[in-house]
């Protein structure tokens, strides 16, 4: 039996649109999703000072939840069914730390899915303390989603600029470190371009050895070497890939820079956008990488982040 993917759920509105997202993906995927909710109790977060006990800043812990959680669970799987039918949706409630539950429950699944609260200064994710931490200590996959993400978001406008799920998806969006790859990484983006009938974009960037920076104006013959020797060694850990999936169209973009504000702009004309993170411990406890934080708080399409050993 396949794993279930795992949806978040407070009652809120970017949580509900993390569960539409799941239960798109779920039909995607033929597998059963689970609705979560989690009913806090006082914990200490573990990165970071803020101290709201929730992924998406808005659960609360009092008398009134209680009682409110099997409504909101039954209400939301009753109009995901309706609105998918055939869907397989279960319902489970727990209580105690959110960071403790989510990461114990993200073992239990194939895709655990949080909402975001609500948009950046760019237009992109706030995630709260809860989602960082998760993000950061999780073994399997998670996808964040901001609040107001509606399906046709994700796919190309009808023939008249109109926003519509039923066109063709937009690419998948994938950034890659070919100095630190992942098979993990590569695999997940190349099936769900797959499963979405959806081209795959994959971005690469890099940066100069510090003994080049100050020479490279005066010998732009080295600087060109350099571009060539890093396209390549995209070019060669994408090409099995290539050869697995020769029905997904792929775009290789390798560039001198930072990646994560052309992966942040690319999101905008993305169905998903899709990081890894390499699981080590450091000095100062598990960290999520520069890039990737940063397409946690500022991309617009939903973003996968990948752990990988």
């Amino acid at each position: 039996m396949s794993r279930p993917l795992i949806a978040g759920l407070d009652g809120s509105p970017e949580s509900r649109a993390a569960a539409e997202w799941a239960a798109r993906e779920a039909a995607l995927r033929a597998a059963p999703l689970r609705l979560l909710h989690v009913h806090p109790t006082v914990v200490a977060p573990l990165l970071g000072g803020e101290t709201e006990p929730s992924w998406s800043e808005s659960v609360t812990a009092s008398e009134d939840s209680v009682g409110t959680w099997p409504r909101m669970l039954r209400e939301t799987a009753e109009g995901l069914r309706l609105r998918h039918p055939g869907a397989e949706i279960e319902t489970e409630h727990r209580i105690g730390s959110p960071y403790d539950v989510l990461i114990r429950a993200s073992d239990e699944a194939e895709l655990l899915v949080l909402g975001s609260r609500g948009m950046g200064g760019v237009g992109g994710f706030l995630v709260g303390s809860v989602g960082l931490v998760v993000v950061a200590h999780v073994r399997r996959p998670v996808v964040l989603v901001r609040a107001g993400e509606q399906a046709a978001d994700e796919h190309q406008p009808d023939p008249a600029g109109i926003p519509s799920a039923a066109t063709p998806c937009l690419p998948v969006l994938l950034g890659l470190d070919v100095d630190d790859p992942s098979d993990e990484l590569l695999a997940f983006a190349f099936a769900e371009a797959e499963r979405r009938e959806a081209s795959l974009r994959i971005v690469h960037g890099w940066n100069l050895p510090p003994y080049y920076v100050y020479g490279v104006p005066a010998d732009p013959e080295r600087y060109h070497e350099i571009a060539a020797a890093q396209a390549a060694l995209l070019a060669g850990l994408v090409r099995p890939w290539r050869e697995k999936f020769p029905g997904v169209e792929v775009t290789e973009e390798s560039f001198g820079g930072t990646p994560s504000v052309r992966l942040v702009e690319a999101s905008a004309r993305s169905s998903l956008l899709i990081v890894g993170r390499r699981m080590r411990r450091h000095a100062i406890g598990t960290r999520i990488g520069s890039v990737t934080h940063a397409v946690l708080h500022h991309a617009t399409a939903p973003v996968v982040v990948i752990p990988f050993h």
